[in-house]
């Protein structure tokens, strides 16, 4: 047991489930951990309902100028706890505020991304990370900080081997047995990578779900209030029950590129519909057959809508997507097996995967 402290910042609720099990498994290995978020979202649930040990930095800033504006405060909070907590090391996904409190405390920074359109948040904080761990088909490079591995961030909790559904889900959406039901998700766009982006127009919103509520049942998931004729179609769940919805799902269509991909790596059929630019996690859930990538263009709208009625109309579509999945999943590691692998060996192995004394098949 070597007692050694991690000190984990969240940026956004599914930064939780990425680092829930690397922290599990290095807690086995005598880690203490702790969680800083800020108040967002259902970020704090989470936490809570994973009874992972948490601190909050305050409450979320939104729009790109206050979120900058409020750099030095928070940056300032980030640096008392740290302190206090006495971290070994500090584990972000590409954030500043660990970036500054690590390079003024002297310890080291290890950050993970996946998301290639954040070029000016990577301009802020990636001069303070020691290491940067970014999948294989991740488009741009970090120079002699980056180490790749072939893997995507939601299987570091959606992985066969982290993950077991609960049908018992069900029974909480009052689906019964044998009905079908598709999840829709509608994104706020207040995020800093999604400036200038957009998804589905709102007349299309409401053609989209009636025309699905025609076939299956639908749920809607969005981070804005919904428009009165849809509220009926909000889904009331835990946050923590949301991974089972997307599993038993018939079929996923939205605007959010995280639970699109989250449905792809749990093969259930994804439609994802932004003007966001295509990633290198897309482009691999594209090469094998687990997801669609379509523009917000009036066309391409009007394609999703299409394509998502036929997947509703089909029988055998899921069948089809888990036949991908086993292809994907043969290619592809346990990513938080790796994590908490390279944290504890750290920094034996950054030197280990550098000169090949380390692989991946290991985390297979």
């Amino acid at each position: 047991m070597n007692g050694k402290r991690i000190l984990i910042e969240i940026g956004h609720p599914a930064h939780v489930h990425h680092f829930k099990h690397m922290y599990w498994e290095l807690e086995k290995k005598g880690w203490t951990g702790l969680f800083v978020t800020k108040d967002k979202e259902c970020a704090i649930e989470l936490l809570k309902a994973y009874k992972l040990p948490y601190q909050v930095l305050g409450t979320n800033k939104k729009g790109i100028a206050r979120k900058i504006l409020s750099l030095p405060y928070f940056t300032l909070i980030m640096l008392n706890i740290a302190r206090k907590f006495k971290p070994d090391i500090f584990v972000s996904r590409v954030s500043p505020l660990s970036g500054y409190a690590s390079f003024l405390l002297r310890k080291p920074h290890i950050t993970c991304t996946d998301t290639e359109n954040v070029k000016l948040l990577d301009s802020i904080s990636e001069p303070f990370a020691d290491v940067i761990l970014t999948s294989e088909s991740y488009l741009r490079e970090h120079g002699k900080r980056q180490i790749r591995y072939p893997g995507t961030h939601e299987l570091a909790y959606l992985h066969p081997n982290r993950f077991v559904p609960d049908p018992s889900v069900l029974a909480q959406l009052g689906i019964k047995p044998g009905e079908r039901y598709a999840l829709v998700r509608f994104v706020s766009w207040n995020a800093h990578h999604d400036i200038g982006h957009g998804g589905f127009s709102n007349e299309n919103k409401l053609l989209l779900v009636d025309q699905l509520s025609r076939i299956l049942k639908v749920f809607v998931s969005s981070e804005s209030k919904l428009p009165l004729e849809l509220a009926q179609y909000q889904i009331k769940i835990d946050p923590e029950q949301m991974h089972n919805v997307l599993n038993y799902a018939s079929l996923f269509i939205g605007e959010g590129s995280t639970m699109a991909e989250e449905s792809s790596v749990l093969g259930t059929p994804s439609i994802l519909v932004t003007s966001c630019p295509r990633g290198g996690v897309i482009n691999d859930l594209e090469r094998f057959h687990l997801m669609e990538f379509l523009s917000n263009s009036y066309a391409d709208q009007d394609k999703a809508i299409r394509l998502a009625v036929a997947y509703a109309k089909s029988d055998d579509i899921k069948k089809q997507y888990h036949s991908s999945l086993t292809a994907m999943l043969d290619e592809f590691i346990d990513v938080s097996a790796f994590l908490a692998w390279f944290i504890n060996k750290y920094p034996e192995s950054k030197k280990m995967i550098r000169s090949g004394e380390a692989g991946f098949d290991s985390f297979r």
